[in-house]
């Protein structure tokens, strides 16, 4: 009997014994198909040969050394990699062990920074419905997910939700997408009005939005006009790329494709790319100095910031990203994924988008393709999908609630940058197959 607290109790899960490139291979010798990369983590496959070197000798060199202390080399490296090749004044860099401390960790810079700028009462933050930002307390409350807040409620601090940039469920007939971006991007102006410009310290979102709605991105000039208006009221704007980042929409960071800068930045995820769990949190030079150059101290910390092993790994994944033009690739084989898709589900009655960039691809599930009415959400399709599809050895991300928490069901693929032009193939069947099962059962 396992002692393992699983995810879900009622889960009798197989159990995975090696990893082979694109593959995970169980303890019966069944290979599945990484379509997820997990979720969107493992960008270089399962056994890259440069990864585990490297995590074995910094291993046998440090494995462990308290950042209160001491600092080192792979942490230094890895900073300086990170910032050199960073989006705007993004000059330094917190690490953590994995998203939702990273985004944690904004949340607290944000009001640690307006605190030692003299204005104490910046306290509120705006996010989006629908968003997704991890599972501490913190980070909950940022998101905008109804069903993974519910429980919790009692126990968040209040954030503001204004709407998400969902163009396939949300722009009206006849207007513009560039319109309704702007449309949506405005009621940020409106919510921070509402509570009090002097009171709103940051606005958070995901360029992508993964897990709960997805693989949406924004439409072009939503993220300017947001910058415009962070600027204009003083408010830290905090893009989360813990999910789209690192490569994983064909850019290092998922902010470039919008031509936008923000003021913190959060990844993971695909940063050690499942070797080693770490996540960071990169920081304007301008906050930086305004912490540096008052109190001295960013009031937050963990034991395992900045751990040499998982820097290490970290080194090595970007390493390889940038010196292997794995980014270029992953951009390329989305255009091929995407075509895929659209070829094979382009007509089909009840698949009503198919969105993402690079290799982060959302399949949208409705009722009826001409209304996009979803389906009904004691149907379940979302996980049948996700059953069927691991039967047919395709490891997949379908969640349900891609419209408010609850409507709506999507397929999620975020395959590993290695992964070929055979291997799309062998995606896009065994989503076929998955969804005609899915749908076969009542």
């Amino acid at each position: 009997m396992s002692h393992v607290f699983p995810r879900h109790t009622k889960a009798d899960l197989p159990r995975a014994i090696a990893g082979d490139g694109c593959y995970l291979v169980d303890s019966n010798g069944k290979r599945y198909f990484d379509g997820s990369g997990g979720a969107a983590v493992s960008c270089l496959g399962h056994s890259d040969t440069a990864v585990i070197r490297a995590v074995q000798e910094q291993v046998g060199k440090l494995a462990f050394a308290h950042t209160g202390f001491l600092t080192s080399e792979p942490a230094e490296a890895l900073a300086e990699l990170l910032v050199v090749h960073a989006p705007g004044s993004l000059d330094r860099v917190y690490f953590v062990s994995g998203g939702s401390e990273a985004t944690e960790a904004a949340i607290k810079l944000a009001r640690q920074y307006h605190l030692e700028r003299g204005e104490p009462e910046r306290r509120h933050l705006i996010a989006r419905r629908q968003s997704y930002h991890g599972n501490t307390l913190g980070a909950l409350a940022a998101g905008g997910n109804a069903w993974r807040r519910q429980q919790f409620d009692p126990l968040l601090i209040g954030v503001s939700h204004i709407a998400p940039c969902y163009e396939y469920g949300d722009r009206a007939e006849g207007e513009s997408a560039f319109d309704y971006g702007q449309r949506v991007a405005n009621e940020l102006k409106t919510e921070i009005l509402r509570l009090g410009p002097e009171t709103v310290m940051a606005f958070m979102a995901e360029p992508v939005v993964g897990a709960t709605a997805g693989a949406v991105p924004a439409v072009e000039g939503y993220f300017k006009r947001i910058r415009e208006i962070c600027d204009d009221f003083g408010v830290l704007l905090i893009l989360d790329e813990v999910m789209c980042g690192m490569g994983r929409t064909g850019h290092l960071f998922a902010c470039e494709a919008d031509g936008v800068e923000p003021d913190i930045l959060c990844i993971a995820k695909g940063l050690g790319a499942g070797y080693q769990p770490i996540g960071a949190m990169l920081c304007s030079a301008e906050i930086y100095d305004t912490i540096a150059g008052g109190s001295g101290f960013f009031q937050h910390g963990h034991t395992y910031i900045g751990h040499p092993v998982a820097t290490a790994a970290g080194l090595s994944v970007v390493t390889q990203m940038l010196g292997r033009d794995l980014i270029s690739r992953c951009r390329d084989m989305g255009g091929q994924l995407q075509a895929s898709l659209t070829d094979r589900f382009g007509d089909h009655p009840h698949v009503g988008d198919i969105r993402g960039r690079g290799l982060f691809r959302g399949i949208e599930l409705v009722a009826d393709r001409t209304t996009k009415a979803p389906f009904d959400p004691t149907r379940g399709l979302a996980a049948k999908v996700k059953r069927a599809a691991f039967d047919a050895g395709l490891i997949c991300y379908p969640m349900s609630g891609t419209r408010d928490g609850q409507l709506g069901d999507h397929i999620l693929l975020a395959p590993p940058f290695i992964i070929t032009d055979a291997q799309i193939g062998e995606v896009v069947d065994k989503v076929d197959q998955a969804i005609s099962v899915a749908l076969a059962l009542d």
